[in-house]
């Protein structure tokens, strides 16, 4: 019974009481009493207080008190962890009230390649305002994939089908990675005629280390056993297309860019990846949410577009 007792205490007295756990988040988040005071409107000694009484509850100390700042201990860890999946989970649900059925406004984070993100989304976004000025966009382009059940992102598209559990995916295109260069460059320095011939030319592609689809290391790999003395690697599809761009060789990049920048050439037709899937997704709790949805019928239609002109080119 005493366990019993203890245990409802604990939930009572400190597991429930969102205002400590609140500032205990801003606390450990920020690292100091001062900041997090600042963010939460209260004196330091306010939120000194609170987390003494939350510390006496718990039974634990949860910082490490050093001159230079706060560190969590263990316990304080293993709390900082809950505290932020519980405030993941809180963002999704206020968006999830937030939206109305007929008005789309707020805040949506979308990640994506730094490749596609900057090269083929961002250009074609100012339609999107067109119909939802109030919607606030937040592009979050990085190579990393964000995990979205745990709220680091609303929406992603990304180079390959999502593994994560309770998602939404939709699959929107395809892509190859092809060879292109400028038409002043090729007058400058020849057309090669087979790959035997890229030993000639500077050749521009991520480094095959570098964090990319595989289709598109794999093709590089390939390319690179015909003996290509001039290289030049990026870590991103957009500085290869800035360098193709500039005249300095010949670039390792995705066929959708060529529908943007038809003044670029396809180098050696038949030399290209195999298939890159390209996938939409969301976590399953934001279903119903109207930004979601209007994101979502707005990529595919710039894709159905996409196809179209590909079709017709």
């Amino acid at each position: 019974m005493r366990c019993i007792a203890r245990s409802q205490s604990v939930s009572n007295g400190a597991i429930m009481d969102w205002d400590k756990l609140r500032i205990f988040h801003a606390v450990a988040d920020k690292g100091s009493l001062t900041h997090a005071g600042d963010v939460l409107h209260l004196s330091q000694s306010a939120v000194s207080r609170q987390i003494r009484s939350l510390e006496e509850s718990l039974g634990v100390t949860l910082f490490h008190r050093h001159a230079r700042g706060l560190i969590l201990t263990e316990q304080g860890e293993l709390l900082f962890d809950a505290t932020q999946a519980m405030n993941k989970r809180l963002d999704a649900a206020t968006a999830r009230i937030r939206d109305s059925e007929e008005e789309v406004f707020g805040d949506l984070r979308v990640t994506t390649t730094i490749g596609f993100g900057s090269i083929w989304l961002a250009p074609r976004l100012p339609k999107l305002y067109q119909s939802y000025p109030d919607l606030r966009l937040h592009l979050l382009l990085e190579e990393r994939v964000l995990d979205l059940p745990m709220r680091e992102a609303d929406v992603a598209i990304r180079m390959k089908e999502p593994s994560q559990a309770d998602l939404v995916r939709k699959r929107l295109m395809d892509i190859r990675m092809q060879l292109f260069a400028t038409p002043a460059y090729l007058e400058e320095n020849g057309h090669p005629q087979s790959l035997h011939d890229l030993g000639a030319h500077r050749l521009i592609c991520q480094n095959i280390d570098s964090t990319q689809v595989s289709a598109g290391a794999g093709l590089v790999r390939e390319l690179l056993t015909y003996d290509i003395e001039r290289l030049l690697t990026v870590n991103n599809y957009f500085g290869v297309l800035q360098s193709v761009l500039s005249g300095l060789g010949i670039g390792v990049l995705p066929d959708y860019l060529q529908q943007d920048f038809p003044d670029l050439v396809q180098v050696l037709p038949g030399t290209e990846s195999n298939i890159v899937p390209v996938f939409l997704a969301f976590p399953e709790e934001l279903r119903g949410s109207k930004r979601i949805e209007v994101f979502r019928d707005f990529v595919v239609e710039e894709v159905v577009a996409y196809r179209k002109a590909k079709r017709a080119a």
